[in-house]
């Protein structure tokens, strides 16, 4: 007979050490805005983005469509979000098995002087022959509809800001199947109808990305839909304990490989807070996907919680995510 030792903890203990609580705004001299700093900059100077940030004049430019102030979700009602889509350069009309890339905080990822710039760099890609014809969707988290512009977030409200707090933590933050659904059920088949294309079944073709909770998202979309969604680019993921994203090493270990492949990014100054340590929760993950047999890579530096030094590898990262797809039980 096997031992039990290994059960988990009840739900009777788990109350009773408040772990069913939420966590306090403040506590020995710490909020819950403890890593402002590791968000500043100040670690990131060495971080420039990279080389095909800036395609020659001779790289011809993807389309992006946009929608503004979408507050059709049915997952997620009363909130209200933008979408941009991208789609490589000269695809036709009505194009069958596009390749798949979702940013999660969009707009982060594709702005045209931001550190990543990922509309350039798929352009660059797409022009040396290293991407296939793309479709990426840049989807920003759903806000309450009563805040309808974030344009200048310093003029909301400190409630207002964390009402777009919460929203943001409800999609990202949780460990539950409902984001990756919403991506599948509502905003891919919005997507294909805007641009008037259709993506690929071939998941090992699929990516999600995103930066700290929308990183955790990303990998939570996959590990919930792996055969939707193949590829996982996780930038300073909050693999902490803000909706439990700290069990993910635990669950990797104990659960059988999922056929994702992980490119994992984060720094030494990363977030320091209430929730957790980024860098350690980051390499912990790391270490559990090593530990249980998966085609991982995971980059530490030396910077914070920005996407600087994701976007000085994001270019490196796409080749590799997009490499031969790796033989399960190799």
């Amino acid at each position: 007979m096997k031992p039990t030792y290994t059960s988990p903890m009840d739900a009777a203990t788990y109350a009773e050490l408040g772990l069913d609580q939420t966590a306090p705004w403040e506590v020995n001299g710490h909020d819950r805005y403890g890593g402002l700093k590791a968000a500043s900059g100040e670690f990131d100077q060495g971080y420039k983005p990279c080389a095909e940030a800036f395609p020659n004049d001779d790289v011809a430019a993807g389309n992006v469509t946009s929608i503004k102030g979408w507050s059709e979700a049915l997952a997620y009602p009363n909130t209200i979000r933008d979408l941009r889509f991208y789609t490589s350069p000269g695809m036709a009309q009505g194009a069958q098995d596009v390749s798949l890339m979702i940013f999660n905080d969009g707009i982060g990822y594709l702005g045209r002087n931001g550190s990543v710039r990922a509309g350039q760099v798929l352009d660059s890609l797409f022009a040396a022959g290293e991407i296939a014809p793309t479709l990426a969707i840049f989807i920003d988290p759903g806000r309450p509809r009563d805040i309808p512009e974030l344009s200048d977030p310093s003029a909301l409200t400190q409630e207002q800001r964390n009402r777009v707090d919460d929203a943001r933590s409800i999609e990202y933050d949780s460990m539950t199947a409902d984001y990756g659904r919403f991506l599948l059920d509502e905003i891919l088949p919005l997507a294909q109808s805007a641009t008037n294309c259709v993506v690929t079944n071939d998941a090992a073709k699929k990516l999600v990305a995103g930066i700290s909770s929308g990183g955790i998202a990303a990998f939570t979309s996959a590990w919930h839909f792996p055969d939707e969604f193949g590829l996982v680019l996780s930038h300073c993921g909050s693999f902490t304990n803000i909706k439990g994203g700290h069990n993910y090493a635990y669950m990797v270990r104990t659960t059988p490989r999922k056929p994702i492949r992980v490119f994992m990014q984060s720094g030494a100054n990363d977030i320091d807070g209430i929730f957790g340590n980024w860098p350690i929760a980051n390499q912990m993950l790391a270490q559990s996907l090593e530990y249980s047999g998966y085609d991982y890579r995971f980059e530490f530096g030396a910077g914070g919680h920005t996407l600087a030094h994701g976007g000085a590898l994001f270019a490196e990262s796409i080749r590799w995510l997009l490499r031969q797809r790796f033989q399960q039980g190799q």
